[in-house]
């Protein structure tokens, strides 16, 4: 069997296992009044089946992408730069020159 199948079916088996614990977390909890819901109704397994099957095929997926995604190759180049701080905290003169904003012949404001 080729590995990434087996990686398939391990990430698939670990996404139903979490499944599982996180339907069996909500009936514990009585989450929504959700035990109740299940007992006192003539369908309520047929509820926690499709309630455990959508998370375990979402928690399978997630876990297939997340072991997927962490499969980097090595690579040695360096990325990046030599990471060396730069001084930027040095004061600097700066020369700050604007023009009047009042006209030279405008009447003074005598109040």
């Amino acid at each position: 069997m080729p590995k990434l199948v087996h990686l398939y079916i391990k990430q698939v088996l670990l996404g139903f296992g979490l499944s599982a614990l996180f339907v069996g977390g909500l009936l514990y909890t009585n989450v929504g009044n959700l035990w109740h819901l299940v007992t006192s109704s003539d369908i309520g397994m047929i509820a926690v089946i499709m309630l455990f099957m959508a998370n375990g095929i979402i928690f399978a997926g997630v876990q297939f992408a997340i072991v997927i995604m962490r499969m980097g190759h090595a690579d040695d180049t360096p990325k990046g730069g030599k990471r060396q701080p730069i001084a930027t905290d040095i004061p600097v003169r700066v020369e700050a020159a604007a023009p009047s904003q009042t006209p030279q012949n405008a009447p003074q404001n005598r109040f």
